[in-house]
């Protein structure tokens, strides 16, 4: 039997090599395969390939930018950030020296004021001291008359007279102060 095998084997084809006309078919098969892969599947993959590396590209190139235009506005923000702490330290300062300027104002209208209202004060004792001693004078003048009319026994209703005594009388009197002051 194994004689058999063999020339069966021996007599036709070698099953091990194809047939041309299957290796023709499958060849042909095989081309209009690649013909159409190549000439429609893989511009399709290259045209995704590329859109894709654009979106990348241009997805890059957007945080590029919007990382630079952030740099861009963190560094005007702080800028302004500083302008505006050194403008309201300004202000400040120029609101002290306001407040000093004013409160130096105001302490020297006080201080004109208390000078005025003193002056004032002063006036006014002084002009009721005149008029206190003009009353004193009068009064002391008329009880000294009526005192010395009353001692001596005879009325001393002589104004001229009356006068010279008061005014003797007052100017002793004055004499007498001014040297116990001393």
């Amino acid at each position: 039997m194994n004689q058999l095998i063999i020339s069966a084997a021996t007599e036709g084809a070698n099953p091990l090599v194809p047939n041309p006309w299957e290796m023709l078919v499958v060849f042909a098969g095989f081309a209009v395969l690649m013909f159409i892969v190549v000439k429609y599947v893989v511009p399709m993959f290259e045209k995704t390939f590329a859109e894709r590396a654009e979106a990348i590209e241009g997805g890059i190139a957007k945080a590029e930018k919007a990382q630079a235009e952030a740099s861009a506005a963190l560094e005007e923000y702080k800028q302004q950030l500083t302008d505006a702490r050194a403008e309201a330290n300004r202000i400040r300062e120029e609101a002290r020296a306001e407040g000093a300027q004013i409160l130096a104002d105001l302490k020297e209208k006080a201080a004109v004021e208390s000078a005025r209202i003193t002056a004032q004060a002063h006036a006014a004792i002084q002009s009721e001291r005149q008029a206190a001693v003009v009353s004193l004078r009068t009064e002391v003048g008329t009880l000294a008359t009526t005192l010395a009319g009353r001692i001596v026994g005879e009325s001393l209703e002589d104004d001229e007279r009356s006068a010279r005594v008061v005014d003797r009388f007052l100017a002793d009197l004055e004499n007498q102060n001014a040297g116990a002051a001393k």
